[in-house]
């Protein structure tokens, strides 16, 4: 393995407590936003959700000469709907599919080019699509009613479909996907409870779950856009911060293995240290390739790469601030009412790894 710092000595879990401390102060704000925000009269909401969670209406254009996704964004930003989602239909090149919110607060405002139609949410499509054509006629003229757009000369494009998409669909998505994270940390739980023990498992997990609130805050603070996309981030998010965990928590078992005259203290110091190049190489590799997608990622993956930029980073300190401290914790509040202590004899507090609450059995590992 390509080591960049050789004989690295950092007290590690000496800097947990004002990481921690930097942790729970963003935290709580995220926290003071999202209530600030839902209990503020006329506020805005906890979350910036976006159309695949609020719901909204999803208008498909047909053009002669179809644009580009950044031009059409442009066209729709002009009449203030910031948060678009557009996307080209796959089996139709000149057709694209653009999901914009509901309108809420507007029916007084409606265009009049809205037709009347019964209902919220005839309400919310003709806005809509009302709104969206006036963005579309920048381009040019629309195909005129009954005609097909190859037929009318004149035109450049033509809305073809439009169609709702309410918030009883956006809840359960928003339902089916706090299961499928929930799942996933029940499924890394129960693994690293097996392959290494249930104190490690619960270390870990808290630092998934921390790694997920912290990035949640900073969408919370900031109102940038959660949609399907930073979902599927966060779910990253699970992946690469167990992923580091387990390589200082392996390193952990092997060294109480080889040194069992240390103290845990002195061992998960150690253990950080061995793997720091490691961390470097790998950590550092997505973090540049992470910042090319916020910097120059566009607006259509901007909600993907902030969370994957924020995660990348509380994913690395949280396993040495987070995810050891927790391990080491536990085991020795465990291991104090099952093991007679062993204290070190220039030491009457700090443990010996032999006192550890069952023996250490080696497994070959595969890196």
């Amino acid at each position: 393995m390509l080591e960049i710092f050789k004989n690295i000595s950092v007290d590690w879990m000496g800097l947990r407590k004002p990481l921690i401390f930097l942790s729970i102060a963003i935290l709580m704000a995220g926290l003071l936003s999202a209530i600030g925000r839902q209990v503020t009269p006329g506020g805005t909401d906890a979350f910036n959700l976006g159309v695949d969670f609020q719901g909204g209406t999803v208008i498909t254009a047909k053009f002669r000469n179809k644009p580009a996704e950044d031009e059409i964004r442009s066209a729709l930003q002009a009449q203030g709907i910031s948060d678009a989602v557009i996307q080209a239909s796959l089996d139709k090149q000149d057709e694209v599919l653009i999901k914009v919110p509901l309108f809420e607060g507007k029916g007084d405002t409606a265009p009049a080019e809205a037709p009347q139609a019964g209902g919220e949410d005839a309400t919310q499509v003709n806005l809509g699509r009302a709104t969206v054509k006036k963005a579309l006629d920048t381009f040019g003229k629309e195909a005129e009613a009954g005609k097909r757009l190859a037929d009318d000369e004149s035109a450049i494009y033509q809305i073809v479909g439009t169609d709702s998409v309410g918030p009883v669909a956006g809840a359960q998505l928003r339902n089916q996907a706090v299961i499928a994270t929930l799942l996933g940390l029940l499924g890394i739980l129960l693994f690293i409870a097996f392959r290494y023990d249930w104190t490690y498992a619960a270390g870990a997990v808290i630092a998934v779950f921390h790694d997920v609130l912290i990035t949640l805050a900073f969408f919370s603070v900031f109102q940038w856009e959660v949609s399907l996309t930073v979902l599927a981030a966060l779910l990253t998010l699970v992946g690469f911060s167990v992923n580091d965990s387990i390589v200082i928590f392996d390193r952990i078992r092997e060294n109480i293995t080889l040194h069992r005259g240390k103290s845990i203290y002195s061992l998960t110091n150690d253990s950080i240290n061995q793997t720091m190049s490691r961390t470097i190489v790998t950590n550092g590799l997505v973090f540049l390739a992470v910042l090319a997608l916020v910097l120059f990622g566009g607006e259509v993956l901007r909600g993907f790469s902030l969370a994957l930029f924020v995660g990348s980073i509380t994913g690395t300190y949280s396993t040495i601030a987070i995810a050891s401290p927790i391990a080491i914790w536990w085991q020795g509040k465990i291991g104090n009412a099952k093991v007679k202590e062993v204290a070190l004899p220039q030491s009457g507090t700090e443990k010996m790894a032999s006192a550890s609450r069952r023996s250490v059995t080696r497994r070959p590992v595969t890196r």
